[in-house]
């Protein structure tokens, strides 16, 4: 990157540094938006498919096919159900994130040693009790790697989304594609996704890897060791 870019970047920024904010606060809160309801869609049924493994397969290959559809396609076939606009690439992301949260879910809780939840209704737990109590938060650390997985790969679908007419950093990047001297433009569209999908990345790993109780049980060993 030459001195001349890097100056024009940052006064590029001077100057739309309120627009860029925007774009920027648009493009996380759809990306959000879309893997919260595809949490509350796919959590329940990440659940269900664990106690109901025979349709573990057909549910997860569900959710493999919309994978495999294109997101430029899918945003094509949608927007001509929903029209132009946030409110269809919101429900693209929702079914590409039902993947990874679905199936994350699910490989939790059947992880779960069966000993721990044996264990549990030998104390007069009841299923739902089990449920709360025992398999859910020890399959944390891996429901919140299927979030984590989820919301990168909905900053890359909303990204896409600016082709809708949804108002997202990609703007910026459309129109430093037309412009003769577009590499401002592009950087000053590129560098802000990357910083979500970094920021995101980071945050919930750090979550993941706190909630991990294989990772509790190491540190009780270590402590253990230490006072012996």
């Amino acid at each position: 990157m030459s001195g001349n870019i890097i100056i024009d970047f940052f006064n590029y920024f001077g100057v739309n540094g309120g627009y860029l904010l925007e774009l920027f606060f648009n493009h996380l809160l759809m990306s959000v938006y879309g893997v919260l309801f595809a949490a509350i869609v796919g959590i329940p049924v990440g659940i269900f498919i664990a106690r109901f493994v025979g349709l573990s397969g057909f549910i997860i290959t569900i959710t493999n096919i919309i994978q495999t559809v294109p997101v430029i396609a899918m945003l094509a076939m949608l927007m001509l159900v929903m029209g132009l606009g946030p409110n269809t690439v919101v429900f693209t992301v929702f079914l590409y994130a039902l993947l990874p949260i679905v199936k994350n879910t699910y490989t939790g809780i059947i992880s779960v040693d069966s000993n721990i939840k044996d264990a549990g209704k030998s104390m007069g737990m009841t299923r739902n009790q089990v449920l709360r109590m025992i398999e859910l938060p020890l399959a944390m650390s891996v429901i919140i790697g299927g979030l984590r997985i989820a919301l990168v790969v909905a900053i890359g679908v909303v990204a896409v989304g600016s082709f809708i007419g949804a108002s997202t950093l990609s703007d910026v990047i459309i129109r430093g594609t037309n412009a003769s001297e577009g590499t401002v433009f592009i950087l000053a569209g590129a560098l802000p996704i990357a910083v979500i999908a970094i920021i995101i990345d980071v945050g919930l790993r750090l979550i993941e890897h706190k909630l991990d109780p294989t990772n509790k049980k190491r540190k009780a060993v270590a402590s253990q060791s230490i006072g012996n």
